[in-house]
C-alpha cells in the first residue's frame, strides 16, 4: 500500500449513535488502538439522545462545533423518526457540513456467505448526498395530495461526477457509470446525465457509460461484476448502494463515507438494532472497515492496511464470527470477535486481490453562491395548481372565464401529469389537484408580476389555488416539460 503512518495524532470526532452503536464503537477503536492508529478521540453525541433533550436536528451545537474543528468523525447508527417527528440526524450532518459525496464500497469479502460469493465483485457506488428529494421541500397540497420537489442542480451533478472520476483514478478502476432515470425525469435525471457525460469526457483514460437506473438495478443482480464505479442522484443512490450491499452481505458488513470539501464522516450504514443493543452480540464489522476508508483519508494507508488484512484473515479463517456471520450455532459475542481481530493484526489475506489506494485527488470548491447565466430568457406562460372536486370539462370553463380579459389564454389543464383538458380520452383517475397551464397572449415587458397577480387573483375568485410555477425558456429551449397528451 502507498503512505506511512502519519508522524502526529490526528484528532477525530466519535459519535457512538444509538442501540448496538457505542458497542460497534468501543470494539472499533480497541482494533485501531492495537493496529497502532494515531488517533486521538473527541467523544460527541447526535440522534436519539439528542432528540430526548428537544434538540429537533438530533445533532447538537457541541456536536456540530467538534466535527467542524476536527474535519473527521466517525459515526456509529443513529435512531431516525420514520414518517412523523423530526428530521433525521444522518442528513442533518450530511447538509451541515455539505457532504455532497456517499461512498459505499461493494467488495466480496471473504467467509461471508451470500449466493455472489467467487464471483469477485469488486465496485463502489458514488451517490450525491445533499439535494434531490432528500433537500427535504415537501408540502401538503390539498389534504389528500403532497408534494416533494426534486431540486437537482447542474452544479451538484458536476461535484458528485467529479469525484467518482477522482475516486477512481485514485483506487486504480477504469470505468465510470452514470445511472439515471433520465427517460422519464428529463430535466432533473437527464441533467445528471447531460453533466455526467461532459465531466468524464475529460478522463480520457476513464471508460465511462450511461445507464438507465432500473436496468442498473438488473444489471446488478445479474451480473455485477460489469461494475466498477457507479453515480447516482441522491435517491437512486440510497436505494442501489443498499441493493449492492446485499449482494456481498448485507448492510451488516456494508462501510460508508460522506466526503465534503471541509468535512469528512465515516458510517456504518445498517440500523441501530435495539433488539440486540447491550447484548454483547453486535458485530462491529462496517464500522471497523468505514474506519478502514478513514484511515485511508487522512493518510495513514499502511494502518488501513493492517486492520484491512486482519479483518479478511479472521472471516477467512470462520472461528469467533458474531451470529449474524458465523455458521449456524457457532456464533460467539463481540469482545471474542474483536479479540480474534487483534490477534490476526500483522497477518496477511492471501485471498484478496491488493489494491493501490492513493489519496483522491478532490476539487477544492469556492465559498460562494453558485450562478449560472442565461444569455436569453422568456417568460412564456404559468402553470398555477389548483384544488378542486370539480371534473376538468367544469374547471376548464370556469378557468377559460377567468382568463377573459386577462393577459392569459387557458392552453391546458392536466391531473398528476396527464392532460385532462381538452379531452383525450382514456381513463385518468380524478383527485383533487389540478394544475392549469396559462400562456400568454403576447410576450410580456419584464417579469410580468402585474398580469400574473391579475391571474391569481381572478382564479382565486372560483378556486384555491397553492402555487405556481414561471414557463420560462433560456436560450431558446424550454426549461419546462409538457404533460402527457399534451401538443
Amino acid at each position: 500500500m502507498d503512505g506511512t503512518a502519519p508522524a502526529s495524532r490526528t484528532k477525530v470526532t466519535a459519535i457512538p449513535g444509538d442501540g448496538i452503536g457505542p458497542e460497534v464503537m468501543r470494539a472499533t477503536r480497541q482494533v485501531l488502538e492495537a493496529a497502532g492508529a494515531r488517533i486521538e478521540w473527541e467523544e460527541a453525541m447526535a440522534g436519539a439522545e439528542a432528540f430526548r433533550k428537544g434538540i429537533g436536528s438530533g445533532a447538537p451545537r457541541e456536536t456540530l462545533d467538534s466535527i467542524a474543528c476536527n474535519g473527521v468523525a466517525l459515526k456509529g447508527p443513529l435512531e431516525t423518526p420514520v414518517g412523523h417527528g423530526e428530521k433525521s440526524a444522518n442528513v442533518t450532518l450530511r447538509k451541515v457540513f455539505e457532504m455532497y459525496g456517499n461512498i459505499r464500497p461493494v467488495r466480496e469479502i471473504p467467509g461471508i456467505r451470500t449466493p455472489f460469493a467467487g464471483r469477485g465483485i469488486d465496485f463502489v457506488v458514488v451517490r450525491e448526498n445533499v439535494e434531490d428529494l432528500y433537500a427535504g421541500v415537501e408540502h401538503m397540497q390539498t389534504p389528500g395530495v403532497a408534494q416533494c420537489l426534486k431540486l437537482i442542480t447542474e452544479v451538484g451533478c458536476e461535484r458528485i461526477v467529479r469525484l467518482a472520476a477522482c475516486l477512481a483514478e485514485a483506487e486504480g478502476r477504469s470505468k465510470v457509470t452514470v445511472a439515471t432515470k433520465a427517460n422519464i425525469m428529463k430535466l432533473t435525471e437527464g441533467m445528471m446525465k447531460r453533466v455526467g457525460e461532459a465531466v468524464l469526457k475529460e478522463h480520457a483514460n476513464l471508460q465511462h457509460e450511461h445507464m438507465i437506473v432500473d436496468n442498473c438495478a438488473h444489471q446488478m443482480v445479474i451480473r455485477p461484476e460489469q461494475f466498477d464505479v457507479v453515480v447516482m442522484t441522491n435517491m437512486n443512490g440510497d436505494i442501489l448502494s443498499d441493493l449492492a450491499a446485499g449482494l456481498v452481505g448485507g448492510l451488516g458488513v456494508a462501510p460508508s463515507a460522506n466526503l465534503g470539501d471541509g468535512v469528512a464522516m465515516f458510517e456504518a450504514v445498517h440500523g441501530s438494532a435495539p433488539q440486540i443493543a447491550g447484548k454483547g452480540l453486535a458485530n462491529p464489522t462496517a464500522l471497523l472497515l468505514s474506519a478502514v476508508m478513514m484511515l485511508r483519508h487522512i493518510g495513514d494507508f499502511e494502518t488501513a492496511a493492517k486492520v484491512e488484512h486482519a479483518l479478511y484473515v479472521t472471516l477467512e479463517e470462520g472461528r469467533d464470527l458474531t451470529g449474524d456471520i458465523a455458521p449456524e450455532g457457532e456464533g460467539v459475542g463481540t469482545d471474542a470477535y474483536v479479540a480474534r481481530l487483534i490477534g490476526n493484526l500483522g497477518r496477511q489475506s492471501d485471498k484478496v486481490p491488493t489494491r493501490e489506494y492513493r489519496p483522491i485527488a478532490l476539487k477544492k470548491w469556492p465559498a460562494i453562491t453558485w450562478y449560472k447565466a442565461a444569455t436569453t430568457r422568456e417568460l412564456v406562460g404559468v402553470d398555477v395548481f389548483v384544488e378542486s372536486e370539480r371534473d376538468p370539462k367544469a374547471i376548464g370553463i370556469t378557468l377559460q372565464a377567468a382568463a377573459e380579459g386577462s393577459a392569459f389564454d387557458l392552453k391546458m389543464i392536466s391531473s398528476r401529469g396527464a392532460q385532462v383538458w381538452p379531452e383525450m380520452g382514456g381513463n385518468t383517475f380524478l383527485v383533487d389537484h389540478f394544475r392549469a397551464r396559462f400562456v400568454f397572449r403576447e410576450p410580456p415587458k419584464g417579469d410580468a408580476v402585474a398580469e400574473i397577480t391579475d391571474l391569481l387573483s381572478r382564479i382565486g375568485r372560483q378556486h384555491r389555488w397553492m402555487h405556481i410555477e414561471k414557463l420560462q425558456r433560456f436560450d431558446g429551449a424550454d426549461a419546462f416539460t409538457r404533460a402527457q397528451g399534451e401538443g
